[in-house]
């Protein structure tokens, strides 16, 4: 660890230690916002924003390739990163499912502060899952999945995030990318290449010649109510430096319970293929609890009752508040 690690450090924890957390608390932003404040001009990431984002995107239905809803709420997540001041691009792929399927994809891509040189990549998937195969009911199996916390958490985020910065005076370029196909893997097989479809896409062709980032940060499954976040094994191997970052940030900033320290599995994610393939070191911030009762994810993982019943405010702004903290302390250095 290099000095000028510690000292930002120090400074980033000089700045906080005077408004840290109490773990009893709900979390609200007024318990945890000051380490944000040296960041000029920076708004509030807002927990309700970021869960109305979720809700709307539920209220489509399940965001499965091929039906009306997946094309509608492709429509409103375009439009919305517009809104936002993102410049926004849409990467259309045909694709190939594990089960002979075909079906056209749609990566959603948004430049926030385009002409900044020193760039930020903030990822998650939007698609729903087709089948509940984890359900516990057997009859309830070929149902779609709502994809409440798996797909619609991470993009809620990254929209409250890309409202937040795009009114920012923070001097950093952040791209957001919204992977399609991501779900549609086959979970019998044994070929990780049936999932990430649209990351696999983007990865192999960019949305632009000669794109690159400093780093990736994904998001995958950070809605869920007592979420835990380990490390996830592949973001240890290709991105260590980043992934001890943000985890140290979000223990300076009180989130001790959220971002364990402990090691997670190693998920082939839509990071594997951007670290792999495109060669940015990339992370996944995601929910792995060994406890759950299907011993890798959140209990309600690809199942008919991942709805919003299971999001928790809490969760989706600490997740943005340490995202926000990690990109300005990036900004400041």
């Amino acid at each position: 660890m290099t000095s000028r690690y510690l000292l930002c450090l120090c400074i980033l924890l000089a700045t906080i230690c005077g408004c840290k957390k109490d773990p009893s608390s709900d979390g609200s932003p007024s318990e945890s916002r000051s380490a944000t404040k040296h960041c000029k001009g920076m708004p509030e990431f807002q927990r309700d924003s970021a869960y109305a984002y979720i809700q709307k995107q539920v209220d489509f239905g399940p965001r499965v390739p091929g039906t009306e809803a997946h094309a509608q709420c492709a429509d409103w997540l375009r439009r919305t990163l517009v809104r936002h001041g993102a410049e926004v691009k849409v990467q259309s792929f045909l694709a190939q499912v594990y089960t002979g399927e075909k079906f056209t994809g749609k990566n959603i891509i948004g430049a926030i502060k385009p002409r900044q040189r020193n760039r930020i990549l903030l990822c998650a998937h939007w698609d729903s899952r087709p089948f509940s195969d984890h359900d516990p009911d057997p009859e309830k199996r070929d149902q779609p999945v709502i994809a409440a916390n798996d797909g619609a958490s991470g993009v809620a985020v990254l929209l409250e995030l890309a409202r937040v910065f795009a009114q920012s005076d923070i001097p950093i370029g952040v791209d957001i990318i919204l992977f399609d196909l991501e779900d549609y893997g086959d979970a019998d097989g044994n070929d990780p290449f049936t999932w990430g479809l649209g990351s696999q896409h983007w990865s192999r062709t960019r949305h632009e010649p000669g794109y690159r980032a400093e780093y990736g940060i994904l998001l995958d499954m950070v809605g869920a109510k007592d979420a835990v976040f380990p490390k996830e094994l592949f973001s240890k191997k290709y991105a260590g430096k980043q992934l001890d970052n943000v985890w140290n940030i979000a223990h300076l900033l009180g989130y001790n319970d959220l971002f364990s320290m402990e090691d997670g599995s190693a998920i082939t994610d839509d990071h594997y293929f951007i670290n792999t393939i495109a060669g940015i070191p990339t992370i996944d911030i995601i929910h792995l609890d060994k406890n759950s009762s299907n011993k890798s994810f959140f209990p309600h993982w690809h199942t008919t009752t991942d709805d919003m019943s299971h999001i928790d405010k809490r969760t989706l702004g600490a997740v943005g508040d340490v995202l926000m903290n990690v990109l300005c302390r990036e900004a400041a250095e």
